[in-house]
């Protein structure tokens, strides 16, 4: 039998903000918050950080991680997190282990809970999933755009607006955590393919950190929700 494994790609390099994936959010690093969430959530066995930075791998090992190097090749700017998570997963098996799930985690997104990863396991096994992705539920979403200096509505119109209850439910992707079968990333080149799932998280759990306003915004919530004693 396998084991389930969190992985979270951390590389050093940020333009948003330098060294984003150390910057203290609620008095901890910001890369702590998910590996404490991983370590504490049900069915995860190991949790791992891969990344090309000391610093980095420092940290996740002090808050009791295990770490990959990440290389050089696959941590620019144009590198993507499938990349990390592959040869993460090969560094992985290549130490003598059998992955069966990988969860990856988005270091940027630390509003969430143990729970939910726990409750996402659940879901693949008990629906035969592939692949699961995090999304939060959209209500009453209607968006614009200029064009020319006319303003269009884009996916409705404004003309025969409906009543909120015959809108169709619409989910945004929050980029807080996949879960896939390591042959589905090696098949597909993709965290996604086969079976997907969709995970619903709370509407508070959209936000992530991109830049220093982020920051704030996103320690008031997990303060506020009570987020920020794990």
């Amino acid at each position: 039998m396998g084991i389930t494994a969190a992985i979270i790609p951390a590389r050093a390099g940020s333009k948003g903000i330098p060294a984003k994936n150390l910057v203290p959010v609620c008095g901890r690093p910001l890369l702590e918050w998910s590996i404490a969430q991983a370590r504490a959530a049900e069915g995860i066995d190991q949790v791992w950080v891969s990344s090309d930075g000391d610093d980095i791998l420092g940290v996740a090992r002090a808050a009791g991680a295990q770490t990959i190097r990440r290389p050089a090749g696959i941590s620019g700017d144009t590198a993507t997190s499938e990349s990390a998570w592959r040869h993460a997963v090969d560094s992985i098996e290549a130490q003598g282990e059998r992955l069966d799930w990988v969860v990856g985690m988005q270091a940027t997104s630390p509003i969430r809970e143990p729970r939910d990863l726990s409750e996402a396991l659940r879901r693949m096994t008990e629906e035969n999933l592939d692949s699961l992705l995090s999304v939060v539920e959209i209500e009453d979403f209607f968006m614009w755009r200029d064009v020319g200096g006319q303003p269009q509505s884009v996916n409705y119109d404004y003309r025969d607006r409906k009543r909120r209850q015959a809108i169709e439910k619409k989910y945004l992707e929050n980029g807080s955590f996949y879960i896939f079968r390591p042959a589905i990333l090696r098949e597909h080149d993709n965290r996604l393919g086969g079976k997907i799932g969709l995970h619903v998280l709370e509407k508070h759990k959209m936000f992530q950190i991109d830049n220093e306003a982020d920051v704030a915004l996103c320690e008031a919530i997990m303060r506020g929700y009570g987020l920020d004693r794990l």
